[in-house]
């Protein structure tokens, strides 16, 4: 892992065209609490879970790192993310948001979180619609107990660039806009294992990796 690791943070150095360092964020499902703490040991900083019982297991095993919360969100699990993340990701309707901003100020703290975007119009994916984008960032950038830090979404599952390329320059435009309105605008997250560097190159400044930084999961036993 330490070498593949090594390799992703010269790629990463160079950050993307727009002069934006990339933070990398490792996606660690199923990942050993140990495993995790051999990656934040080889330099990452940044983990992200994709499951709230899994965020919860590991919370006190695993040091050293800030922890992102980027899977689907129910809200009557939001409690147990308030006040132990650094973003809360996978934001993706009104509902969820106006519930972690409830609990963010009954904790008297303001979370820091991404709008998802379902950028492909994808029926199995969570987000709002792109052409709800910005009228979406008004509503919860208005919502006390709320910061919100940028967007974040995922592209659709193909190797076609006349694809994914327009997608990526809408979620870019989209980012660009939100910018010019909020000075607390800094984080377009879109990048994963298959398409990272594709989406870096167009525009996206957080990438969340596991595979390439883990290697495969192990298939399941039985």
């Amino acid at each position: 892992m330490t070498n593949e690791l090594q390799s992703l943070f010269k790629r990463l150095e160079k950050g993307n065209p727009f002069g934006e360092k990339v933070t990398l964020v490792a996606a660690t499902k199923t990942r050993t609490p140990e495993e995790i703490d051999g990656a934040i040991a080889a330099g990452v900083t940044d983990i992200g879970e994709n499951k709230v019982q899994e965020f919860c297991e590991k919370f006190d095993l695993v040091h050293g790192a800030r922890r992102h919360f980027i899977g689907r969100l129910q809200r009557n699990k939001v409690k147990y993310l308030i006040g132990k993340t650094f973003l809360i990701q996978s934001v993706d309707r009104d509902g969820l948001a106006e519930e972690i901003a409830r609990l963010s100020q009954k904790a008297g703290i303001a979370s820091d979180i991404l709008i998802q975007i379902n950028i492909g119009r994808e029926a199995s994916k969570g987000g709002y619609d792109p052409s709800e984008g910005t009228a979406a960032f008004e509503r919860l950038s208005a919502m006390e107990g709320l910061r919100v830090k940028g967007f974040m979404a995922m592209l659709p599952d193909t190797g076609d660039e006349t694809v994914l390329v327009p997608l990526c320059e809408q979620m870019r435009a989209l980012f660009e806009r939100a910018r010019d309105a909020s000075c607390d605008v800094e984080y377009l997250s879109m990048g994963m294992s298959g398409d990272w560097e594709l989406c870096i190159e167009h525009g996206s400044n957080m990438v969340r990796l596991g595979t390439a930084i883990f290697g495969k999961r192990p298939l399941p036993r039985g």
